[in-house]
């Protein structure tokens, strides 16, 4: 448990001119939750296609479960969930499980796993013809029916229903539980939040910060209402302690961050009502995981 399930150092890969992945290097604990975050086109795709490997790097070091990542006894040690496509477009559900089954000693029974995801009435539904959401879970179900050491999962619930979501987030749990190494990647920062050990953010092909959810996030309060856009934030401050710090993100969402106390929050209610505003959903939380990513990779679409 002591050597890393995964460890890149200084991983570079280019397109052509265009560099994807610039000098990345990280870690992702053996037995533990590993999510890689970033935005579009920052690189989180090559890095986990170089790992599972199914692309080469052009330099740096990769080893996976200890050894490079095209060594064939890695096979049945690693489970991949692709973001899209693996599975022939006419294969029914309880076929595939069954046929990837057979590649493993002592896999997961099918029946069970499909009935675990929600899958047992389409187990003889083609592939072809199942929503997005159900060709995700199956393909979780083919990741992980060969009890495997180590599971990367891009993208596990894009496209999923609020049930299946937490069904996903259930096995992932499990998975933890058994001691399986797990690196995913996700957009959903609440994702991330709940089920990491360890969270990296990758921008622009770098790592440019990584740490637990709590540690990234910090201790801070925050005060958050929303209100009509463009408050005077400027004639809020006055009223405020110095070293308060006050703005709208987004528009006619209010974060107030300082010294988050009783006097802090009587402050911002009355300035609120000598100005006639209503300070709908106020609340007193810690600063998120998304926030942490804002701040570090920007809000420009990608």
């Amino acid at each position: 448990m002591d050597s890393p399930a995964v460890e890149l150092i200084d991983l570079v890969k280019r397109y052509g001119g265009a560099t994807a992945v610039d000098g990345l290097s990280m870690r992702a604990a053996a037995g533990a939750v590993t999510a890689v975050l970033g935005p579009n086109g920052a690189g989180k795709t090559s890095t986990i296609e170089i790992c599972e490997g199914f692309r080469r790097a052009d330099s740096g070091t990769v080893r996976v479960l200890g050894e490079p990542p095209a060594t064939p006894a890695l096979r049945p040690r690693v489970g991949v969930m692709l973001q899209a496509g693996g599975v022939p477009p006419a294969m029914r559900c309880a076929e595939w499980l069954r046929l990837v089954s057979r590649f493993h000693a002592h896999p997961l029974d099918p029946p069970a796993l499909l009935a675990r995801l929600g899958l047992a009435e389409h187990a003889r539904t083609p592939f072809r013809r199942l929503s997005g959401g159900q060709q995700q879970r199956l393909s979780l179900a083919a990741a992980v029916i060969g009890r495997p050491e180590l599971v990367f999962l891009d993208e596990p619930t894009a496209g999923l229903d609020p049930q299946a979501r937490h069904a996903c987030w259930d096995l992932v749990g499990e998975l933890r539980a058994a001691g399986v190494s797990v690196v995913l990647t996700t957009h959903h920062m609440d994702e991330a939040e709940r089920l990491a050990d360890q969270v990296v953010i990758i921008d622009r092909g770098r790592v440019v910060a990584e740490g637990s959810p709590a540690s990234l996030t910090g201790a801070e309060r925050q005060l958050r209402f929303r209100a009509r856009p463009g408050l005077a934030l400027e004639e809020l401050l006055n009223a405020l302690p110095v070293g308060s710090v006050a703005k709208e993100s987004p528009a006619g969402h209010y974060i107030i961050e300082g010294q988050v106390d009783p006097g802090l929050l009587a402050t911002v209610t009355a300035w609120c009502a000598a100005e006639g505003v209503t300070a709908d959903d106020l609340r007193i939380e810690r600063r998120t995981l998304e926030d942490v990513f804002l701040e570090l990779t920007g809000r420009e679409l990608r």
